[in-house]
């Protein structure tokens, strides 16, 4: 039940961070921008001391440390496979221009024209 009425309150401070850009409208962008990333890291503050907000935590830890273990494609290979990407493109559309082009001239005939 605590951690319900923590989130609840971190929800209420984000809103109010937002709420606070568009009621002082007539305050310099700055000092409004600034109201809002208030709002957002008080309500992350909050969140973060709940149960759900630490199992975030944890979480967004174990997934910096798997996307650390992947290996990455290097430079050459990442141009090779976006030129066989792009080559496969151009015969695409070449082949879907003629059953298109094609498609056209059958339907036109059929239809009585020259």
């Amino acid at each position: 039940m605590a951690d319900k009425v923590k989130l609840a309150i971190a929800i209420f401070l984000v809103i109010a961070g937002l709420a606070g850009y568009y009621l002082l409208a007539e305050q310099a962008a700055v000092l409004r921008i600034i109201l809002v990333m208030a709002g957002i890291a008080a309500g992350a503050f909050v969140a973060w001391l709940t149960v759900p907000g630490k199992q975030f935590y944890a979480f967004s830890q174990e997934s910096i440390v798997e996307a650390r273990k992947v290996v990455w494609p290097t430079r050459k290979e990442s141009l090779q496979m976006t030129g066989i990407v792009f080559a496969f493109v151009m015969i695409m559309a070449i082949i879907l221009w003629v059953v298109d082009a094609s498609l056209l001239f059958i339907v036109h005939k059929i239809m009585g024209g020259i």
